[in-house]
């Protein structure tokens, strides 16, 4: 199918100081949870995009000097002429597909402690470090120590020249970088030439920029990375003020601006606060000041978001992090006109926890990211069917539509049994919660891809499966894909060893009592022991149906393992604003007829909640019986022809949802595939 004319703009050269694009799709930096620990594994998750059709993709945030170092996050190095090496195979890789590399070279300050390098943080003034609680400080640099640092990050330039990179970023943003805490009256409280006024606390700034043109300009893009609006209000770095002019200071130096707001937190705000182009508002103005080209994120995922940032003169280029992992192939799918076959970003920030434990990023929507070089797996290649086999895939959630569509794609014959009306499983439950609305995309987008595979795939819905009417099937291999439910008892993290006395009463309900329409008496309290979106969302539900609510949970604070995903904070402010009691560090230890018993995990002792209904949030059990069933007679599904039945997604372990949409791909690729060993993937080794 042809492209629609009206997207022509978006794939019009555009050119970069001395470079050209090939179209207007860029891919900025963004962490991978790989970097220099997974060079390769890395490499190949991004030339996917650059096959895909992306006219820029760059590497994550680069560090250039061992007293600029991010561990323990494994993020790429050019220290020396080894890192040189091993970059030069990242460019080439990108190279291969005829996009252009870019790679943004960073310090990260007094942002984090150098616990590689054992270093000591440097920074404008002394102060703690202030990405996490390490009992770290960073020192005040003196003059000496800043001609070193700009020697170090020239010759970070001049490697990244030698390793092949067209594009360079000079980095200040994200409240994590050198030029960004000299520019930071929050972080700068110096008295010489680099503090206190605007002009002298961007004068690093603009030395670094003079040094980089200096040093690679004419050879490479140079790019600036820049905040334009920290979202503190007077305490921080405003658009309308210093954001504005230092735009306006240094609006010829660069030959691109690639802008964003500050922190992490808000630039990758997840979709469940921000909607898609919600930076547009900070970052509008830099058009009217710069004549080169600008770049700017905002979750962009869909075609005619992306068209309306270029035709209203709001950017140059869509800047893309999060949308290019769901889908590396978002120009080339526009650009042949299968705008439906696009995995849209869901905005969980999946993804984003992949970094933050230091390990290969995964995404909802995407479940061959990461798995590029070590599995072999290709976002839209998938080997051909291994035999004539069919099989039955019991349960239409993540794991089960998943399975379906990838099995289907390989030219399997298919049944997908759901046993209620709606497909999805919990993603539907989920996505009709506040803030989660766009999660459904993880259900939609399957089940059109899997409504175009007809010919091989049959869905029968409400067509709850026994033993015996798989036995009747007629299939070969089985997927049961039967999902978890959540446990009343309040067996979790806390409580590992019996149930919570009362936690049998008519009055003590879960989130899938709820999903299938239970109303709860007010107050309520939600007992959160699972630590992640649920009990918080749960909460912001009973709330907005106007009861009282007292959120309960162990942890020291709400959703404690949405810190992960940039959500922490978000979720606990606005059940704050909204009303909801909250009570921390304490464990539900007792529920009766008008209230409950909570103890202190800190040695506070116990106390009385009264309330009138009780929420457990707690743990989840597989909906495994039909697995059991089914393998309690090997002889009868021997004489049906079933070769195997094998558990996928919630009902062999309940984790994520990404975590059951992998699963489901898992199953379906190794379907009739030689057995995957002990070791079922390739690793990077280092060769001593």
């Amino acid at each position: 199918m042809p492209r629609d004319p009206r997207f022509d703009v978006l794939f019009e050269p555009v050119q970069i100081g001395p470079l050209t694009a090939r179209n207007r799709f860029f891919q900025v930096p963004h962490c991978s949870g790989m970097g220099h620990l997974l060079p390769r594994s890395d490499a190949a998750m991004r030339s996917m995009k650059a096959e895909g059709g992306w006219a820029v993709v760059c590497t994550e945030q680069c560090s250039f000097h061992p007293h600029a170092e991010a561990a323990p996050y494994p993020e790429t190095k050019l220290w020396d002429e080894d890192d040189v090496i091993r970059m030069r195979h990242w460019t080439d890789t990108i190279h291969a597909h005829g996009a252009l590399a870019g790679t943004e070279i960073v310090s990260n300050a007094s942002a984090l402690a150098n616990y590689y390098s054992r270093e000591i943080p440097l920074g404008p003034s002394h102060t703690p470090v202030t990405y996490s609680p390490d009992p770290v400080q960073a020192r005040a640099m003196d003059l000496d120590d800043i001609r070193e640092f700009r020697r170090w990050h020239r010759d970070g330039m001049l490697r990244a020249r030698d390793a092949g990179f067209d594009l360079v970023y000079v980095y200040c943003a994200h409240d994590i970088a050198m030029p960004m805490d000299f520019l930071s009256r929050r972080r700068n409280r110096r008295t010489d030439e680099y503090g206190g006024s605007l002009e002298n606390r961007v004068r690093l700034l603009r030395e670094l920029l003079e040094d980089t043109v200096e040093a690679v300009g004419g050879s490479m893009a140079i790019g600036l990375r820049f905040a334009t609006d920290e979202l503190l209000g007077k305490d921080g770095i405003t658009w309308e003020d210093e954001g504005c002019k230092v735009v306006e200071m240094l609006a010829d130096l660069p030959d691109f601006w690639d802008v964003n707001v500050s922190d992490w937190n808000n630039d990758s705000a997840s979709s469940r606060f921000t909607s898609e182009g919600y930076q547009e508002p900070y970052i509008a103005f830099v058009k009217g000041i710069v004549k080169k080209p600008v770049i700017t994120v905002g979750r962009y995922t869909s075609p005619e978001t992306m068209l309306s940032l270029i035709t209203r003169g709001i950017a140059d280029f869509v800047g893309c992090a999060r949308p290019s992992i769901a889908d590396p192939f978002i120009p080339r799918k526009i650009e042949e006109g299968r705008l439906d076959d696009i995995r849209e970003c869901i905005g969980c920030n999946i993804c984003v926890t992949g970094q933050h434990m230091k390990t290969p990023m995964r995404c909802t929507q995407n479940p061959t990211v990461g798995e590029e070089w070590r599995r072999g797996w290709h976002p839209e290649k998938i080997e051909p069917r291994g035999s004539d086999s069919s099989v039955l895939v019991v349960g239409a959630g993540p794991a089960g539509l998943e399975c379906a569509l990838a099995l289907g794609q390989r030219g399997y014959r298919v049944g997908l049994a759901e046993a209620s009306r709606e497909l999805g499983g919990r993603v539907t439950h989920e996505a009709a919660l506040p803030g989660l609305s766009e999660w459904a995309r993880v259900r939609d987008y399957r089940t059109y891809q899997i409504e175009k595979l007809h010919e091989t795939v049959e869905v029968f819905r409400e067509s709850e499966m026994t033993a015996e009417t798989v036995l009747e099937a007629g299939y070969r291999h089985v997927a049961v894909a039967t999902g978890a439910r959540w446990r009343q008892d309040g067996i979790g993290r806390t409580h590992t060893a019996a149930p919570i006395p009362g936690s049998d009463a008519a009055h003590v309900l879960t989130p899938d009592d709820l999903f299938a329409g239970a109303a709860p008496a007010s107050p309520v309290v939600v007992y959160d022991d699972d630590c992640h979106y649920m009990g918080g969302v749960i909460a912001e539900k009973l709330a907005s149906d106007g009861l009282a609510v007292i959120l309960v949970t162990p942890s020291p604070v709400i959703s404690a393992w949405a810190e992960e995903a940039l959500e922490q904070h978000g979720i606990q402010t606005n059940l704050v604003k909204i009303g909801v009691q909250i009570v921390t560090g304490h464990s539900l230890t007792q529920i009766d007829a008008g209230g409950v018993q909570v103890e202190g995990v800190y040695g506070e002792g116990a106390r009385s909640i009264e309330c009138a209904s009780v929420v457990m949030v707690t743990s989840r059990l597989p909906n495994d019986a039909l697995y059991y069933a089914l393998g309690a007679s090997p002889e009868r599904l021997a004489d049906a022809g079933i070769h195997s039945v094998k558990r996928i997604g919630d009902a062999l372990g309940p984790g994520l949802i990404a975590a059951a949409v992998w699963s489901g791909h898992r199953f379906a690729r190794e379907l009739d595939a030689p057995p995957p060993g002990d070791v079922p993937f390739k690793r990077e080794l280092v060769v001593i």
